[in-house]
């Protein structure tokens, strides 16, 4: 009975220290206290207004929501920067009738990573995502809200993942 309070507590024990370099969004252990986001300038030849705001709000929110960083506004050891170079509608399926089924929206972001604690860690990288609606429905509204939200879902993620959880 004692060898099995033994191995228990040297188990919790190394749960604990795990955690450490590990924990449950998938970071290892972050050199930095605070991040900062520049504002991401829009730079597509079509122009969606207030997508660049939206953009680095999402950023913003996702590493503050899945790490201990502090948000600031200069200085900060992790800085992210970049602006929107692609914002495309494109006809993807077409009917018997030769009409567009389904609509694509592309967008396609320029990040520049930089991490003043390790360089080495900096890059530049263009990450894009989709989002497909019916042809008949117009991007305005709920329908470019959802697109947005999928959209800028994915792209911060893929951004925190290769910036932070190294994936």
């Amino acid at each position: 009975m004692k060898l099995k309070s033994i191995f228990g507590i040297l188990l919790l024990l190394l749960t604990f220290h795990s955690c450490k370099y590990y924990n449950f969004t998938g970071t290892g252990k972050i050199d930095a206290n605070s991040f900062q986001v520049n504002s991401f300038q829009n730079n597509a030849q079509l122009v969606e207004p207030g997508i660049d705001r939206t953009f680095t709000i999402a950023l913003q929110d996702l590493i503050q929501n899945q790490t201990s960083l502090s948000l600031t506004n200069n200085d900060g050891d992790l800085i992210y920067e970049g602006e929107i170079v692609e914002y495309r509608i494109s006809p993807m399926t077409a009917t018997a009738d030769q009409r567009a089924a389904q609509n694509r929206l592309y967008i396609a972001i320029n990040v520049r990573f930089f991490n003043k604690n390790k360089p080495a860690d900096d890059f530049e990288k263009r990450f894009s995502f989709y989002y497909d609606y019916d042809a008949n429905a117009q991007l305005v509204g709920g329908t470019l809200n959802s697109a947005l939200d999928e959209i800028f879902t994915r792209i911060t993620q893929d951004v925190f993942n290769e910036s932070l959880a190294k994936w």
